[in-house]
């Protein structure tokens, strides 16, 4: 098992990051809030789990070794693969994740794309017993209550994240501008801000503007 990647980023993508180790360019599959912390040209450490199939080997990578070990955790659930596991460390952090399961949080789960209502209902059974309580102070409701005050925190990773792809600060938050009616959609809705996808159709904006 490859534990961690660690050199200089060669290149980004909204979910995939290049990291060159001896000579070698390492692709690895990212959340758009692990592309947010790294730079092009900087050096960089990311955990990682490999995925083996048939016929693909695939790399993810996490910011930390706690957001690897839950991403593993989560497919231990039935119908979980890995990029359902990483669709949700995409939406929550594991601390929020751990809050959702410790509590009964259906909402937070169907706040996933790919996770229904009987899903949610099936991973809170599932994943009862095996992630644990929350390790910290920055779970759910934490996030719940930022959003409600201040900056949305999704603001701040879909600019980061725009600003590491390499857009100057006034085109990202021009581009957050442009998708925040979809953000607030989903929030209104109960839901929250989806970052993977407003990240897409943010970098679809950007490109119909050149």
């Amino acid at each position: 098992m490859i534990a961690f990647v660690s050199g200089q980023v060669a290149a980004l993508a909204p979910t995939l990051a290049v990291i060159e180790v001896g000579g070698v360019g390492m692709a690895v599959q990212c959340t758009p809030n692990t592309i947010a912390g790294l730079r092009i040209g900087d050096p960089a450490r990311l955990a990682t789990s490999l995925v083996v199939r048939e016929d693909s080997l695939t790399l993810y990578g996490f910011a930390d070794d706690d957001e690897r070990q839950v991403f593993e955790l989560l497919q231990t659930a039935s119908g979980v693969g890995p990029r359902l596991a990483q669709a949700m460390l995409g939406v929550h952090s594991p601390d929020a994740l751990r809050l959702a399961v410790s509590t009964g949080d259906e909402k937070a789960l169907t706040a996933v794309p790919g996770i229904g209502k009987k899903g949610a209902q099936k991973l809170l059974l599932e994943l009862k017993d095996k992630l644990g309580a929350p390790l910290g102070a920055s779970g759910l409701v934490g996030a719940q209550r930022a959003v409600a005050a201040g900056p949305a925190p999704w603001t701040e990773q879909l600019q980061a994240a725009l600003i590491g792809l390499g857009y100057a600060a006034r085109d990202a938050d021009e581009a957050v501008s442009a998708v925040t009616p979809q953000a607030e959609e989903a929030i209104a809705a109960g839901g929250s801000a989806p970052v993977p996808q407003l990240l897409r159709a943010a970098l679809q904006s950007l490109n119909r503007a050149r």
